[in-house]
C-alpha cells in the first residue's frame, strides 16, 4: 500500500467486531459492552490473528472519553455539583484511602515493596467515569439525586488522581523507583503546590470567562444558520478545551471536557449541542471499551489466578462495601448507598494510566499491570449486573433485615418531619416527591396559592435548605414506605411525583394507595412507551415534557391566531 492504513484498520476492525459481538451479547440478554470488550480482546496482542494498533486505539478511546464527559457536563450544572459536595468530597477521599489501604495490604502480603504496593492500591481505588455514565444513562437515572452523587463522587476521584499522577514521578525515588535521587520535603511540596494552583486557575478561568465566552460563541455560530458549522463548533469546543486544559493546566482531558460542557450548558442551545454530539459520543465510547479489551492478556488468568481473584475481591467487594458504609454514615437512603456502591465496583481509564506510569518509573512490574487490567476488564463486564442487582438486593435487605430498615431512619432529624409543623398543613396537602427543576416550579406555584405541601427529597442539602425556609420537607427515598408515612400520605389530597426516577414510580404509587386509597396521583415521564404503560396501568395522570411543551405552544398559537382573525381588517368599517 502507498500509505499507512493502521488508523483505518483499527477503526474498521474495532467497530465491526464490536457491532457483531455487541449484537450477540444483546440477543443473549447481556450488556452490549461485554461484546465490545470481547472484540478488543480478539484484535489485541494477547490473541492470535489480526492485531490492531494499540496506541492508536488508546487515543481514539481518549476522544470518546472527552466527548462523553462533555455530554455529561451539558446536563450537569455547577449547582448540581455543589449540591452533593458534602457527601461527594469526603466520601470519595475516604473511599479512595480505604481501597488503597486494601490494595497495599494484599500487595505487601504477596511480598511486593512499598512503591509497587502503593501504585497497585491507588490503581484499584478509582472507578471509570465512562463506565458509570453508560450505566446511569442506560437506566435513565443520570439526572436523579443518586446519579448526581455518583457522578460528583467520581469527579472528586478524577481530581485526586490528577494530583497523584503529578506527584508520583517526584516521589518515585523515595519509593524505590528509577527516577533519580530522593527528593527533599520541599521538592515534594513544590509539585503539589504547583498542581493545586493550576487546577484552581483552570476552574477560575472556566467559571469567570468560560461561562460567558462559550454561550456567546455558540449563539454567534447558531446565527449563521449552518447546522454543520454548529456541530463543528460543539466538537471543537469539547476537544479544544480538553486539550488546552491538559497542556496549560495539567488537568485530565476528561475533566477539561466536563467543565467545557458545564459552561456550554449556560447557553439556550445546550440541548441541541448535546443532540449533535451524541452520535460521535456513542461511536467513540465503543472504541474505549474495545481499547480496554486490547490491553488484556488472557495468560494472566492462567498464570496468576489467585492474584486476579484478590484484585476482583477488592474492586467488587471491598470498594463497594466501603462506599455503601460511607453513604449510609452520611444518612442517605439504602437505595442511594447501593447505587454509589455499584458505581464504584469497577476500575477504568485512570487505573490504566497510573499502572503504566508505575511500570515506566520502575515501581510496578508488568505482571502487576496485567493483574490491574484483568481486574478492570472483568469488573467492567460485571458492572451492569451490579446495577441490575440493586433493586432485588434492596428488597431482600428491607424484607429480611430490621437493621437495614432502621439504618435509613435511625435518629435522623431530616428523616422525620419536625413536631413544630402545623397539623393543619398535614391534612389534604400535596406530597411532592422531588425538588429538582420541575419540583421547584411546582412548589413555587403551590406556595403562591397558599396550598399546603410536603416535599420528599433524597438530597439532604436541599431538605436542610427547605426547612430553613420553614417548608415541610423529609429526607429519604419515597419508594420507602417510611418516607411517605412521614410526609403524612394517609391524609394527603394528592401525590405529585416530579422526580425523573421511573423505576420506583410504581412502588411509590402502590404505597400511597395502600395508605390512602382515594389519593390522586400526578407523575412525569420522558418516554412515550413508559407514558402509555403507566396510563394503561392506571397509575395516575401522566405528563410528558414534549407533549406539554407542544400543548402549551399550540394553545398560544391558537389563541393568537383566533384573536387576529377576529380583529377587523384595517380599512373596514
Amino acid at each position: 500500500m502507498p500509505h499507512d492504513i493502521s488508523l483505518i484498520a483499527t477503526i474498521a476492525a474495532g467497530l465491526g467486531l464490536a457491532m457483531v459481538f455487541g449484537f450477540i451479547a444483546a440477543r443473549l440478554k447481556m450488556p452490549p459492552l461485554l461484546g465490545y470488550l470481547v472484540a478488543g480482546i480478539l484484535i489485541g496482542p494477547g490473541t492470535p490473528g489480526f492485531v490492531a494498533d494499540v496506541e492508536l486505539a488508546k487515543q481514539l478511546a481518549e476522544v470518546g472519553v472527552i466527548l462523553l464527559m462533555f455530554g455529561v457536563g451539558l446536563h450537569f450544572s455547577l449547582g448540581d455539583l455543589l449540591s452533593v459536595r458534602r457527601i461527594a468530597v469526603p466520601g470519595a477521599i475516604v473511599q479512595m484511602l480505604a481501597a488503597t489501604a486494601l490494595g497495599m495490604a494484599v500487595a505487601s502480603f504477596w511480598g511486593w515493596d512499598a512503591g509497587a504496593a502503593l501504585v497497585f492500591g491507588l490503581s484499584l481505588s478509582c472507578a471509570s467515569t465512562v463506565v458509570l455514565l453508560r450505566a446511569l444513562e442506560a437506566r435513565g437515572v443520570l439526572e436523579s439525586i443518586n446519579g448526581r452523587i455518583a457522578v460528583g463522587w467520581l469527579i472528586v476521584e478524577d481530581l485526586a488522581m490528577v494530583l497523584v499522577l503529578v506527584l508520583l514521578p517526584a516521589i518515585a525515588g523515595l519509593l524505590g523507583g528509577a527516577s533519580g535521587p530522593m527528593p527533599s520535603g520541599a521538592d515534594m511540596l513544590l509539585p503539589l503546590g504547583i498542581t493545586l494552583a493550576k487546577v484552581a486557575a483552570f476552574i477560575a478561568v472556566m467559571l469567570v470567562f468560560g461561562r460567558r465566552l462559550f454561550p456567546w460563541m455558540l449563539w454567534q455560530v447558531a446565527r449563521t444558520g449552518s447546522r454543520e458549522l454548529f456541530s463543528l463548533c460543539v466538537i471543537a469546543a469539547a476537544v479544544g478545551v480538553a486539550y488546552g486544559s491538559a497542556m496549560l493546566f495539567g488537568v485530565s482531558y476528561a475533566l477539561g471536557a466536563f467543565f467545557a460542557g458545564m459552561m456550554l450548558r449556560e447557553s439556550e442551545f445546550s440541548h441541541r449541542a448535546a443532540a449533535d454530539s451524541l452520535p460521535l459520543r456513542d461511536a467513540f465510547s465503543v472504541l474505549f471499551f474495545v481499547s480496554v479489551g486490547m490491553l488484556f492478556d488472557p495468560h494472566v488468568l492462567v498464570e496468576h489466578p489467585a492474584q486476579v481473584l484478590a484484585v476482583l475481591a477488592i474492586i467488587l467487594v471491598g470498594k463497594t462495601l466501603a462506599a455503601i458504609a460511607l453513604v449510609l454514615a452520611f444518612r442517605y437512603p439504602l437505595n442511594t448507598a447501593l447505587t454509589v456502591g455499584a458505581s464504584l465496583a469497577q476500575i477504568g481509564e485512570f487505573s490504566f494510566i497510573l499502572a503504566g506510569m508505575g511500570v515506566s518509573l520502575g515501581l510496578l512490574s508488568p505482571e502487576g499491570q496485567s493483574m490491574i487490567i484483568a481486574g478492570a476488564l472483568i469488573s467492567i463486564a460485571f458492572n451492569s449486573l451490579a446495577f441490575t442487582a440493586i433493586a432485588p438486593v434492596q428488597s431482600w435487605l428491607r424484607a429480611r433485615s430490621e437493621l437495614a430498615r432502621r439504618l435509613e431512619l435511625r435518629d435522623d432529624p431530616l428523616a422525620q418531619l419536625p413536631v413544630s409543623v402545623d397539623q393543619k398543613l398535614l391534612s389534604g396537602q400535596v406530597v411532592l416527591v422531588g425538588y429538582g427543576r420541575v419540583g421547584r416550579r411546582i412548589a413555587d406555584a403551590l406556595a403562591e396559592r397558599h396550598i399546603p405541601f410536603v416535599v420528599a427529597e433524597q438530597n439532604r442539602e436541599l431538605v436542610e435548605g427547605l426547612r430553613a425556609q420553614h417548608i415541610p420537607a423529609v429526607s429519604g427515598d419515597a419508594a420507602d414506605p417510611a418516607v411517605l408515612i412521614q410526609a403524612h400520605i394517609a391524609r394527603a389530597g394528592m401525590l405529585v411525583i416530579a422526580t425523573p426516577d421511573a423505576f420506583n414510580v410504581r412502588k411509590m404509587v402502590e404505597t400511597a394507595r395502600k395508605l390512602n386509597p382515594a389519593i390522586e396521583v400526578v407523575l412525569r415521564t420522558h418516554s412515550d412507551e413508559e407514558a402509555a404503560l403507566l396510563q394503561q396501568e392506571n397509575v395516575g395522570k401522566v405528563f410528558m415534557g414534549e407533549h406539554e411543551l407542544a400543548r402549551g405552544m399550540a394553545r398560544h398559537v391558537l389563541e393568537r391566531m383566533e384573536s387576529t382573525l377576529k380583529a377587523p381588517i384595517r380599512g373596514e368599517p
